[in-house]
């Protein structure tokens, strides 16, 4: 098997076996500068027979490249810098030696192009520092390559922004609240910015304890149009500071003045007990005995009903100040009852649940419909004196 190679083809001839002749076949549209082998299958009108042995490997000649670099883009980095990125070339596309690419920029509504060389197959990146730069300045870029067969295509211009200066000015107003023992939230003005103060990405929230900023310091970062961030998880009754930040792709500004607050007294650790229900006409009337908090606690403010029906999953809210509610109910099946404190704190423990069946339920087993825990301590004792004295 004999082969021949051309630009982008491959002349492949075969001497055939029984008459001596030798046949010819052209391989087109090949890449060019890349190994092939190939193998030859004999036919009729049977069939096919056993392929060849692979013949050695041949490469293609090689040519000017004709595939340009994809996906130009870049910015960011440092001041004075303009980094221009692109997708780089597979070794297949590249059509020859001494592959490389060529890197071309101006200024937006300059004449004059500046050229660059990155001699290295793999490279995909091109960095220019110059202290002549304007932050955040558009450029016009695009990005070719070559080979030592030649110049090669060009891509589209694309806008590619300069490096920018890390914000210069520090939020003001900034301020900060407890929401309750585990939560605070921590407010601030926008920054108004333009090329000298530095854009604005975003905020970054620093917040520490009063015991060492430097260990113990935590950080959030939010986008620029928010200028209020909650934090959470953290200690009861203790005081943290927090300040704010304006960050971009150059890095982070000067920070805020630092303010203060302490988060509130931890919620009740007691849940409330010694509830009471009866049922009325088609409300539960609800009992419970007000809980009473420890020194290192938030005070009750309140209490939180939830309760649903036992089929369902939707959960329904009652708050009050008292320690009586009623909820009025369709009594279709049973429902399901817990009671929590409030506090500025946040929300206690619950109760432990109560099910409270529906009034055909409690008609038909012979069920008063009035109930409680104690009630029903109280009954049994009753029967057990009856009995004895009987």
């Amino acid at each position: 098997m004999d082969i021949l190679s051309e630009t982008a083809e491959i002349i492949v001839r075969v001497p055939e076996v029984i008459n001596g002749r030798t046949h010819t076949a052209t391989v087109v549209d090949l890449n060019p500068w890349v190994e092939y082998e190939f193998r030859v299958v004999a036919g009729n009108d049977v069939g096919t027979g056993e392929p060849s042995a692979p013949s050695e490997l041949l490469r293609t000649k090689a040519s000017i490249p004709t595939m340009a670099p994809a996906n130009v883009s870049g910015g960011g980095g440092s001041r004075s810098e303009l980094i221009i990125t692109w997708e780089s070339i597979p070794e297949e596309l590249q059509n020859g030696e001494g592959f490389g690419y060529i890197i071309m920029f101006r200024p937006l509504g300059s004449a004059r192009w500046t050229k660059a060389v990155a001699a290295s197959v793999e490279a995909s990146k091109y960095i220019y520092r110059n202290e002549s730069i304007t932050p955040l300045f558009p450029f016009e870029v695009k990005v070719g390559v070559f080979n030592h067969e030649g110049v090669g295509t060009l891509s589209p211009i694309y806008i590619v922004y300069s490096g920018e200066d890390e914000p210069q000015i520090a939020p003001n107003g900034t301020s900060v609240q407890s929401i309750s023992a585990s939560e605070i939230e921590v407010s601030w003005n926008p920054v108004a910015w333009n090329r000298h103060t530095g854009r604005v990405l975003g905020y970054e929230v620093l917040y520490w304890t009063d015991d060492s900023r430097d260990s113990t310091t935590s950080k959030i970062k939010v986008t620029s149009n928010i200028t209020a961030k909650n934090i959470t998880n953290l200690k009861a009754n203790t005081m943290y500071f927090a300040s704010v930040r304006a960050f971009n792709t150059a890095g982070t500004g000067p920070s805020s003045v630092p303010v203060n607050v302490t988060t509130k007294k931890s919620p009740p650790s007691q849940r409330p007990t010694n509830i009471a229900w009866k049922l009325k006409n088609s409300k539960i009337c609800l009992n419970w005995k007000h809980v009473k908090t420890m020194e290192n606690e938030s005070e009750v403010l309140g209490y939180k009903i939830l309760y649903k029906q036992n089929r369902q999953s939707t959960t329904h809210i009652l708050e009050t100040n008292n320690t009586s509610a009623e909820l009025l109910v369709p009594f279709e099946e049973d429902y399901l009852i817990e009671i929590r404190t409030m506090s500025n704190g946040g929300e206690g423990s619950s109760s432990e649940e109560i099910r409270i069946p529906t009034m055909s339920s409690l008609r038909s087993r012979g069920t008063q419909i009035c109930c409680s825990a104690i009630y029903i301590m109280i009954a049994k004792i009753v029967s057990l004196v009856y009995i004895v004295d009987s």
